[in-house]
């Protein structure tokens, strides 16, 4: 597979932030030892990232629930919401609790997107579950749930396909929607349906996320933060309308955070995400992210089969014989392509 390149530009620009980001380390380092030595930090504790600012995150004390804004050690490596911690509590200034990340504990998963420098970044750690939040507008397209779906399945963390804004469902559209959405279920994905603006639709999904940790990814204007608003009501969320020119949202969560639902559970809203880059994928993991084609890539009768137009194939024959959705094929198609456009 193809990798984007770096002009020469971007190559200082990445060097001279990793330079600054060495220099910020070293002092910061400094300083922790300083309070260190005048004992200005506590005992080692346990605790959870619930959002990340820049070089600071904040954990909430796993004992007492306390939240502390945290300085990371050096060559911790990327935290993000989720992780579990080993932290030191510093003192309190301007009313804020502080503290030192001393340790990462283990992740069980996490779920990463790449960014424009060629790079894989994780954006949330620990999840059960991620919940794809799709809406008549902006239209969810099928290529778009798949890249999700794909994303989903090779971090070997379980997708749910949640339809929000039922109230936009009209006569014209109701049969395309309610095809889309049975497909999937043929799949075996769940799909739940609920309208952020009605309370009583979201008694299905509350049961659902309860006792999970849950990620709510989907292009913008989709709802997510409507449903976060209605779900966690004490909780403040900016939400975005939609452009009337493009009918696209606009951007509105600017970091990854984590939420407590009261009855139990956990939800992670992550920043809006129009389309799901996986260029970063072989196509082996992209044919993996298909669950029904997964099984068939071991059956054709050449090793390197390319699934086009080779003699043998099962995933064509599987295709032909109304085995495999025609739409999913053509989308598992359109995917693989934009591994070798770059």
């Amino acid at each position: 597979m193809s990798k984007r390149k770096l002009n020469k530009r971007q190559t200082w620009r990445i060097e001279k932030i990793q330079q600054e980001k060495a220099k910020r380390a070293k002092q910061k380092e400094h300083s922790i030892h300083q309070q260190l030595n005048a004992g200005e930090l506590g005992t080692e504790t346990t605790g959870q990232v619930m959002a990340h600012f820049g070089s600071q995150v904040e954990v909430e004390a796993q004992r007492f629930g306390d939240r502390y804004r945290c300085f990371l050690r050096a060559n911790l490596g990327s935290l993000v919401t989720g992780d579990k911690v080993v932290f030191r509590p510093g003192p309190e200034e301007n009313g804020v609790l502080t503290g030192v990340v001393e340790t990462v504990l283990e992740r069980e998963n996490e779920l990463s997107r790449p960014n424009p420098y060629n790079e894989i970044k994780p954006v949330a750690a620990n999840i059960d579950v991620i919940v794809l939040v799709i809406a008549p507008e902006p239209e969810a397209h099928r290529n778009l749930i798949d890249r999700y779906l794909v994303a989903a399945e090779n971090c070997h963390i379980e997708p749910v396909i949640l339809f929000n804004k039922t109230d936009l469902i009209t006569d014209d559209n109701r049969d395309h929607f309610l095809h889309l959405l049975g497909s999937y279920h043929e799949l075996g994905y769940q799909v739940l349906t609920v309208c952020s603006h009605d309370e009583s639709s979201l008694g299905e999904l509350k049961d659902f996320l309860n006792d999970r940790v849950s990620v709510f990814v989907g292009q913008s204007g989709v709802g997510k933060s409507s449903l976060i608003s209605t779900l966690l009501p004490g909780e403040e969320l900016k939400v975005g309308a939609l452009s009337e020119n493009t009918r696209k949202g606009r951007h509105t969560t600017t970091t990854a955070r984590l939420y407590h639902f009261p009855a139990g559970g956990d939800l992670i809203d992550s920043p809006g995400i129009r389309e799901f880059g996986l260029w970063h994928m072989s196509a082996d993991e992209v044919l993996y992210g298909f669950r029904e084609l997964r099984p068939l890539a071991g059956l054709c009768r050449f090793r390197d089969c390319q699934h086009e137009q080779e003699p043998g194939c099962a995933i064509q024959q599987a295709v032909e014989q109304g085995e495999v959705s025609e739409q999913r094929f053509y989308s598992y198609q359109r995917i693989v392509d934009t591994l070798t456009e770059l």
